[in-house]
């Protein structure tokens, strides 16, 4: 069976996401069949790089004339996610959603709502969490590698976007892959600060991209899993000249495993219960790792995120990267924002939706 498929993109709004625009070429079961742009520019320079027979400026005109049965939505920012999936939704079409997936959890549940109403099966761009040595390194850690798992930490990119920018645009990353590892949250507490002190309304602003409102410039937030695991997240602004710890670093009874984010995505362990390299072996890679380290780009790694998807439909099964884990993944973000409002510990799921910095005062 060919899945028709189409593309939703805006130059001047977000763009063609991470290598999005060619998500679905190469592919016997899917026939790429159109995209949609409101910038002539940005739309014929597509249309040349990836050669689709068809273009629309509209993308509601391109769904109603080409009924597709897959559909990528690609620009960077949300802040047009919910209208472009319920419009892809209302034809019936699965879908590859790049993240952030919305504005807030209400829009986000919203999204999930209209895709269960119709069986349809939608991914996320998290890459990474479907890259082999991500896959390889989750079943390294469940089969007891580095020992039970005590505790995690993950760090932000911490560059100009430090802080709640951060959180929501590369912290997601982050916050899919620790899902994937250890389940869904069930606890936040946080602490956000504006060049050194608690954060306050005063403090609420709108970045550079439309993500909705975001505040400070360092974060710290404290999560509970399951078992009581603890898992935090911290992100800080300051005059970056190391390498990125872009991250994550999982500290088991035998030793730690740590992940930074990139292509290729470093992985190295130790084997040491006092968490030091006592015997002198340094950082390792993974045993039996994959050979190719992921050396690759962003289409080769929507690849994997596309092959899942497509099995998915196939199988009727959730994707690895649904959109409905994804939504625990905005409960993260939404948390810490709420925590530090409210002052307090939030559980999961939110029972407020709605952003708490918009009505914060």
């Amino acid at each position: 069976m060919t899945l028709k498929a189409c593309l939703i993109a805006d130059t001047n709004q977000g763009g063609y996401g991470h290598g999005f625009d060619t998500a679905f070429i190469g592919y016997d079961e899917i026939d790429f069949a159109a995209l949609a742009d409101p910038d002539e520019k940005g739309r014929q320079q597509a249309v040349e790089k990836t050669g689709v027979p068809r273009s629309y400026a509209d993308y509601r005109e391109m769904l109603e004339k080409e009924k597709p049965d897959l559909v990528a939505i690609a620009p960077r920012w949300p802040i047009h996610h919910k209208e472009y999936l319920l419009a892809a939704a209302s034809v019936g079409a699965h879908g590859y959603l790049e993240k952030p997936v919305a504005v807030d959890l209400a829009e986000v549940d919203e999204m999930v709502r209209a895709i269960e109403a119709k069986g349809l099966k939608w991914s996320v761009g998290f890459q990474i969490s479907l890259a082999p040595s991500f896959l390889h390194a989750k079943k390294l850690i469940r089969d007891g590698l580095i020992g039970e798992v005590l505790e995690v930490r993950a760090r932000g990119k911490e560059d100009r976007r430090a802080g709640g920018e951060d959180l929501i645009v590369l912290g997601i990353h982050l916050f899919d892959a620790l899902i994937s590892l250890f389940g869904n949250p069930q606890s936040c507490s946080s602490f956000i600060y504006t060049d050194g002190e608690p954060s306050q309304p005063k403090d609420v602003v709108h970045p550079t991209e439309p993500l909705g409102p975001i505040v400070g410039n360092r974060l710290i937030a404290n999560y509970t899993f399951a078992n009581a695991l603890p898992i935090s997240f911290q992100s800080l602004q300051h005059d970056q000249r190391v390498e990125s710890r872009f991250g994550i670093s999982v500290y088991g009874s035998k030793g730690i495993l740590k992940v930074l984010w990139g292509f290729p995505a470093p992985f190295r362990h130790i084997v040491n219960s006092s968490w030091l390299d006592l015997n002198g072996e340094g950082w390792k890679p993974l045993p039996d790792s994959p050979s190719d380290q992921d050396n690759l780009d962003h289409h080769s790694r929507n690849r994997d995120v596309v092959t899942d998807l497509l099995a998915a439909i196939r199988e009727d099964r959730l994707p690895e990267v649904s959109l409905q884990r994804a939504r625990w993944a905005h409960e993260m973000i939404q948390g810490a924002f709420a925590s530090h409002v409210a002052g307090a510990t939030v559980q999961f799921p939110l029972e407020n939706r709605k952003h708490p910095l918009i009505d914060w005062s």
